[in-house]
């Protein structure tokens, strides 16, 4: 039995939208964008630029070998890429937020986004690694006196099989899987199980009542239609490709019964489990942490609740200068909203950027008019004001903490299964228990890289791994070995960083970064763990390949 219907196709999968121009995705716009970018660019087609792949083709000529040109068939953009002999032609922007693809980089015979580094097949189109969910469109490439032509357009649904679907009588097939976490690793393991042909039953448990989104996004805009724009598939998408997403909270997990139970008293069996129950928000623990005007950030609902504040306010205060904590100033800054964030740092974001970039993103954002109270912290918390520890009073009508988030493990410790400040996994994202699988901000894993075992509270790792575990439940044996990669948006300035760097020894500046470009290097004893960069895209996804490859060299030769 296939579950999902041969008529599901890729565009018939989006809800049509106003049309936007990709680019003000990077520009600092905030509610227009993201309905465009998460609506994956189905509006009206921008102005089409370069050749007429289709009419008018391109000579053979101006191909050199690895080269990437973008142009145009039918009024859709087109990327033409030339490797050696072979000719492909793939659509031109990231299914994931539109970047342009051109500005990437060719790996091979795949192409990686310049913006989120998603990765796409230049021969099938197929989205290799999140957050890119769809596939690219493809178009056959003819040659015709010493032209390049491209023709007929290729479509596909985003989880059709990629290869004929195995069959569920083999041992390495279960039966029922079973998601537990509907974010960025369950949903994304969810799809991976159908692109890899899976056709058991597929049940995704989560508690919270909205289909799975775009956690991301939730820090960058509070315009007050946002909540209803950030689902990552349209209503109806789980059911038409045999997901079955069932809401409720889950209460106990019997492992030697293989069976999850819920609150409600359900319980679902099954022969492979993943375990992606993602992280949570800390808590204030001060004098009035539980005001109604006193918000955290992590989910859908949290996002709400903030969205109907930031109406009603004038001052707000933020507690901590994480990334998330800065990327919410940004956002009630760009509502007009007076702000100020309060931290024990005494430079933002040091820990993780290392001073100078540090330094360089507080700037930006007392440019834009935050204030910042640096080496405070807050002791409580007032109908109208925030009280730190200096006795400073802040008014404050709007008060959002963003102090960090800690795993949830509780069922994890529950049903046995090793820990060590996150879940214990293998190079296959198996837990202690056979056929338990965990991924995302609870997993603990031996990093290919370094040697180290590391957890990481990033989207992209957590899709990535949902997507690792999918198929080694059905039995591909593929270790997890992705270079870790985030990014962080302020205003129109983004910070990409791949790698994973706890502490170092060494930092390299590369460019000056007063004028807000360049990159930073991370290293311990000699080795290059990690790459931040400002403006500097490309650099980073060379840093990315160089790092995947152990490629010390490269890396040094990259950042002197």
């Amino acid at each position: 039995m296939r579950w999902w219907p041969a008529s599901f196709a890729t565009s018939a999968s989006r809800p049509k939208c106003r049309p936007e121009h990709p680019a003000a995705a990077e520009a600092g716009a905030f509610s227009p964008v993201y309905h465009f970018l998460k609506y994956r660019l189905m509006a009206s087609p921008e102005t089409p630029t370069g050749p007429d792949f289709a009419t008018a083709g391109i000579a053979l000529a101006d191909l050199a070998d690895g080269t990437m040109v973008r142009g145009h068939a039918h009024d859709e953009p087109v990327l033409l890429v030339r490797r050696g002999e072979e000719l492909w032609a793939v659509g031109a922007l990231c299914s994931h937020f539109g970047a342009p693809l051109e500005t990437g980089l060719l790996v091979g015979d795949t192409v990686r986004c310049p913006w989120h580094h998603a990765c796409f097949s230049l021969r099938t189109g197929a989205a290799l690694r999140a957050p890119a969910l769809d596939p690219l469109p493809r178009w056959p490439v003819e040659r015709r006196d010493g032209r390049a032509y491209v023709t007929g357009k290729q479509e596909r649904d985003p989880l059709a099989p990629e290869s004929p679907p195995a069959s569920a009588k083999e041992a390495s097939q279960p039966q029922q899987v079973v998601i537990i976490g509907a974010g960025g690793a369950g949903s994304a393991a969810a799809e991976m199980l159908r692109r890899e042909g899976y056709q058991g039953r597929l049940t995704l448990l989560d508690e919270e009542a909205d289909v799975p989104y775009d956690r991301t996004v939730l820090s960058k805009s509070f315009a007050p239609d946002d909540a209803q724009h950030i689902a990552l598939r349209p209503l109806g998408f789980y059911a038409a490709h045999g997901i079955d997403l069932i809401r409720g909270q889950v209460a106990a997990l019997d492992v030697s019964g293989r069976c999850v139970r819920l609150a409600n008293g359900s319980a679902h069996a099954y022969d492979a489990l993943l375990l992606a129950t993602g992280a949570e928000p800390v808590r204030l623990d001060i004098a009035g942490h539980d005001l109604p005007h006193v918000h955290v950030l992590r989910s859908l609902a949290d996002h709400r609740a903030i969205v109907a504040g930031a109406a009603q306010a004038r001052r707000a205060v933020v507690l901590g200068a994480s990334f998330i904590g800065l990327e919410v100033a940004a956002a009630l800054r760009g509502l007009g909203l007076e702000v100020h964030v309060v931290a024990p740092d005494e430079v933002p974001l040091a820990r993780v950027l290392g001073a100078e970039l540090g330094a360089m993103v507080q700037r930006l954002h007392e440019e834009k008019g935050i204030v910042f109270h640096l080496q405070q912290m807050a002791t409580s918390i007032e109908a109208e004001a925030v009280v730190l520890k200096n006795g400073q009073r802040l008014p404050a009508d709007l008060v959002v903490a963003g102090i960090g988030v800690r795993p949830r493990l509780a069922l994890a410790e529950a049903a046995g299964l090793a820990l060590d400040r996150g879940v214990l996994v293998d190079a296959y994202l198996q837990t202690s228990r056979p056929g338990i699988y965990a991924a995302g901000d609870i997993a603990r894993w031996p990093d290919a890289h370094t040697g180290a075992s590391i957890r990481v509270e990033h989207w992209v790792v957590a899709q990535r791994q949902g997507q690792t575990a999918a198929r080694n439940m059905l039995g591909r044996q593929e270790k997890f070995d992705a270079v870790p990669f985030f990014w962080s948006k302020h205003y129109d300035l983004s910070v990409r960083y791949t790698g994973h760097a706890e502490k170092w020894d060494e930092l390299t500046v590369d460019d000056p970064l007063a004028e807000r470009t360049g990159s930073v290097a991370f290293r311990q004893s000699g080795q290059t763990l990690a790459v931040a960069s400002v403006q500097r895209d490309v650099d980073n996804l060379k840093a990315e390949v160089a790092l995947e490859a152990d490629d010390e060299a490269a890396l040094r030769k990259l950042l002197h």
